[in-house]
């Protein structure tokens, strides 16, 4: 069992690490690609059918580089296609999906204080859940609603909503955050696999057989690369989020998630606009501070809003240790967490303590208040699904052992 729970540690960070490098990639052709396009000049002496053209410089050279609207009048030999940067990235992010949520089910996909649900209850519905989103997309899309551009993207942000709000009812808040990432990501990279290449092959076999290629398949696929450029941001924002529980484990989450969205657009409206060469609307970045502002509130917003009492508070003149909550504050710490952060984990399919963090001697968990704080206090990351079924008085002694502590100093 030893073996085991070190051999499945280390293929999670393997495909961790895989899914960031395979991001990486995609995300960064994506974006130069964008910058490119909007970028391009006209200017005379353009080859027949060329939309315009940019010069770069790079490494040391320079980059002659025109586009195309619908396709040069012969094919070239050589023909580069960007596409397997972003099935890695899906196939790596589901990977990961399924060794750290799939194989650890009970720990990190399924709260039952939200859901009571058998693992393989929730993994069907995860799965579903990305199916039935691209299929959704592409209707809407398909639909006579596609034509409006911008008349789409409002119905998708809907969309989006409604998805973030249903999955912090049925998962944890961390795995809720990293569904509608992967929800968002599986409908772009799905753009890439049934809509932007197989576009791009019709051109292709068209221009081989000597045809004039329809200008329909580039106009779809631009729409759809579109989408993708708006959505990429929030996406990086959702596989960042576990790592945070201020984002994902508290209890207005699934507006904070709708928030997400908002900020991808306006910091890509300023790079789309600058990139075009039509000024740079900074106001974009006001707003995106602002909204930012407003999801830091709402991680720690009053229960008063909720109709929840607030934590009361002791006199603040006591260290962590010698505070007057502090008895109490160990006897939960110990009885809920210390099974897994200890020098021996008694929790099945735990080696060592996570993070190397144990909570057997006062020392410890003073020296990690502002962990627990953080992670059991003031949000819900711990324990992983409340697994342990810690009690919203025993989160309210840890916030106000904390709170009185720090206040006092």
């Amino acid at each position: 069992m030893y073996e085991y729970a070190i051999a499945w540690e280390w293929l999670s960070f393997a495909v961790r690490w895989l899914h960031v490098i395979t991001a990486i990639a995609w995300i960064g052709s994506s974006f130069y690609f964008i910058a490119l396009d909007l970028g391009l000049v006209k200017r005379p002496g353009l080859p027949v059918g060329a939309y315009g053209e940019e010069w770069q410089v790079h490494g040391g050279g320079f980059y002659h580089i025109q586009k195309y609207l619908v396709a040069p009048a012969s094919m070239p030999e050589h023909l580069t296609w960007f596409k397997w940067e972003s099935y890695a990235t899906w196939l790596s992010g589901f990977a990961m999906l399924a060794v750290v949520y799939y194989g650890g089910a009970d720990l990190f996909l399924i709260d039952r204080s939200v859901l009571e649900l058998a693992p393989w209850q929730a993994i069907c519905l995860s799965l579903a859940s990305l199916a039935v989103g691209w299929i959704l997309y592409d209707l809407l899309c398909k639909s006579p609603l596609g034509r409006n551009t911008w008349g789409l993207m409002a119905l998708l942000y809907i969309v989006l909503i409604a998805m973030a709000w249903g999955y912090t009812q049925i998962f944890t808040g961390r795995a809720a955050f990293l569904h509608l990432g992967a929800f968002t990501a599986t409908i772009m990279s799905a753009n890439v696999f049934f809509i932007i290449i197989p576009n791009q092959k019709i051109v292709v076999a068209d221009l081989i057989a000597g045809r004039t290629p329809d200008p329909k398949y580039g106009v779809i696929a631009k729409q759809r690369s579109l989408h993708n450029n708006y959505l990429t941001l929030p996406v990086i924002f959702f596989m960042l989020s576990n790592h945070y529980p201020l984002a994902f484990a508290t209890q207005f989450n699934w507006v904070i998630a709708a928030l997400v969205f908002l900020m991808g657009v306006t910091i890509r409206h300023w790079f789309n606009t600058t990139h075009a060469r039509k000024g740079q609307p900074t106001w974009t970045w006001l707003v995106t501070v602002l909204i930012f502002i407003v999801i830091m509130w709402l991680s720690t917003v009053p229960k008063v809003l909720t109709g929840e009492e607030q934590a009361s508070l002791s006199p603040r003149q006591q260290t962590f240790v010698d505070n007057d909550h502090f008895e109490a504050v160990r006897d939960v710490v110990q009885g809920r967490c210390s099974m897994c952060h200890a020098a021996e984990p008694v929790w099945e399919g735990i080696a060592r303590a996570p993070k190397n963090v144990k909570f057997e001697t006062d020392g410890e968990i003073a020296a990690h208040a502002h962990e627990i704080y953080i992670q059991a206090g003031r949000s819900h990351a711990m324990p992983p699904g409340n697994i342990t079924e810690i009690s919203p008085e025993e989160r309210k002694l840890l916030v106000a052992w904390y709170e009185t502590t720090v206040e006092g100093r």
